[in-house]
């Protein structure tokens, strides 16, 4: 049986090289869980639980495997140090899991501080709209690798909101594209569907709009579909691969 180990940080870094200078893949936030697969001195080789992801953490004292109990439901939860709202020690990021210990008034106490009730929901939560709370993304800053508020790039937008509502999803686009089977016409598009490009995916939020984490705008826009599918052509040269409702 593989042995887990679990994130106890809000954000770590997943590299692709035991390197610090290595490009960053993907991270992991609060709650995310991973196998070891090698040790180094200062390095560990991982597996992320959530979706199989491989890549290279810097050795840090990581928690025992914890079956999360609530996770995070806003763009970015406050934890306090007293179950109060003074002494904030840290942020954790939209769909950070937690194992929730003890409550005290509106406050739920977890292995790293106090946290509002009002920014959490229980991990069995789901919600019919997956995408319901997308625009809570609007004008985060695009980073490439990135998971969380402080930057998140086009397909990890993607991912955690399937990942919220209890839906596997592949971390990269060019995989994403293959996993989602179900295909969609441009004039069929409706709230929801995922258009891909090679190397880029972006969410549909009506027929006429769609949401995406942008390279070239330095952050998550909203922009009309047919305005981005042009400008992505004349740019970039590229089209359209595929249309999926996940």
């Amino acid at each position: 049986m593989t042995k887990y180990l679990t994130n106890n940080f809000s954000i770590i870094n997943l590299h692709k090289k035991p390197s610090a200078k290595s490009e960053i893949v993907t991270q992991m936030i609060y709650g995310d869980s991973f196998s070891l697969k090698k040790k180094t001195k200062n390095w560990l080789k991982i597996k992320i639980k959530e979706d199989n992801y491989k890549g290279y953490v810097i050795k840090k004292k990581f928690s025992q495997y914890i079956k999360p109990s609530h996770k995070v439901a806003v763009l970015k939860a406050k934890v306090y140090k007293f179950p109060n709202k003074r002494n904030e020690i840290s942020r954790l990021t939209f769909g950070s899991k937690i194992k929730v210990l003890n409550k005290k008034l509106n406050f739920l106490k977890f292995q790293k501080g106090w946290i509002s009730s009002e920014d959490i929901k229980p991990i069995s939560y789901k919600e019919k709209n997956l995408f319901s709370k997308i625009n809570i993304f609007k004008n985060v800053k695009y980073k490439w690798g990135g998971k969380s508020f402080k930057g998140i790039d086009c397909s990890a937008l993607v991912q955690i909101f399937l990942n919220f509502h209890k839906k596997y999803c592949p971390r990269d686009a060019k995989d994403q594209v293959k996993y989602f089977r179900k295909n969609i016409t441009l004039k069929k598009i409706k709230k929801n569907d995922l258009i891909f490009w090679k190397g880029h995916v972006a969410i549909a939020i009506s027929n006429k709009k769609l949401i995406h984490a942008y390279g070239p705008m330095k952050k998550t826009v909203i922009m009309g579909i047919n305005q981005t599918i042009e400008r992505i052509e004349r740019t970039v040269n590229l089209k359209v691969i595929g249309i999926k409702r996940p």
